[in-house]
């Protein structure tokens, strides 16, 4: 296991241990990553429905929320990127919210992320949201243990307001490997593009991902719940989580125009309901 051997971040080399476990780490049931150029063709028949389902929440003033949630380094930024990339970002918005303010600590815990829920014809996509309280403000001692406890019992009844009064939810939890995290941390720390994406809170984190897998199941098993599931994606392979994150969202929505064909099936060994991905953890 990572945690039983040395690993230091400064350390401009990567060990061979981190390079050959990243990918299988967690258990990930593919031994090759998916290349660009099959990535690049599935990718536009996908986003060519993504399109469709623009132009259909437009004319129907349909409203969407999509979130994103999973460890650092997950690359739920990514995702988003790719999802919204042939989209009307005036439409499609990605919402990332800084730590909260003074005064936002003192509202309502909601209330900051209500001020983002689309209008008619838009779609909110969540970088973080108001898992927050689920995560890493219990993790990193942000919040008290009832602060949490009271969110995990108002989470699943926010959320079905929001989907009573019409707005289509999808949560979508990414899930690493250990192995993957370092790697990718690792690549953070050391190229100047990507040094903006590290910050004190992640390499304060290095040491609790059990504690971050303990709140995930927790999480999981109070907030998953039959009108507003969380779908679980398997993300060591940026590019197959990707594909199957915007896969899941058409797949579960109608839109005018649909193409079958070209939308494909699910990927049942990347997207996870909760309960399998916990019964895989508890095996392993």
């Amino acid at each position: 296991m990572a945690d039983d051997k040395p690993f230091d971040i400064e350390n401009p080399d990567l060990p061979t241990w981190i390079k050959k476990g990243a990918l299988p780490s967690g258990g990930y049931p593919y031994a090759r990553r998916l290349e660009e150029d099959d990535y690049l063709k599935a990718a536009r028949k996908l986003q060519l429905e993504l399109v469709k389902l623009q132009a259909h929440l437009i004319k129907t003033g349909g409203r969407m929320i999509i979130v994103f949630e999973g460890r650092d380094a997950a690359g739920k930024g990514g995702a988003i990127d790719a999802f919204r990339e042939h989209l009307n970002g005036r439409y499609w918005l990605d919402v990332a919210l800084p730590k909260p303010s003074d005064r936002e600590r003192s509202q309502w815990y909601f209330q900051r992320y209500v001020d983002w829920l689309p209008a008619a014809g838009e779609a909110a996509l969540f970088d973080r949201s108001w898992y927050n309280r689920a995560g890493v403000e219990p993790v990193m001692g942000f919040c008290t243990p009832q602060q949490t406890e009271a969110f995990l019992e108002e989470a699943p009844k926010f959320e079905r307001m929001l989907v009573r009064d019409g707005i289509h939810l999808f949560k979508f939890w990414l899930a690493i490997g250990r192995e993957t995290q370092l790697k990718r941390f690792h690549s953070r720390r050391h190229d100047p593009l990507k040094q903006w994406k590290i910050s004190d809170i992640d390499i304060a984190a290095l040491g609790k991902w059990d504690s971050y897998t303990d709140a995930a199941h927790r999480m999981f098993k109070a907030t998953h719940k039959p009108e507003t599931p969380w779908r679980v994606v398997l993300a060591n392979d940026k590019l197959r989580a990707r594909l199957e994150i915007m896969r899941s969202v058409l797949e579960a929505t109608d839109y005018e125009g649909r193409d079958e064909k070209g939308l494909g099936e699910v990927d049942e060994k990347i997207v996870l309901d909760p309960d399998r991905f916990i019964a895989r953890h508890t095996e392993m």
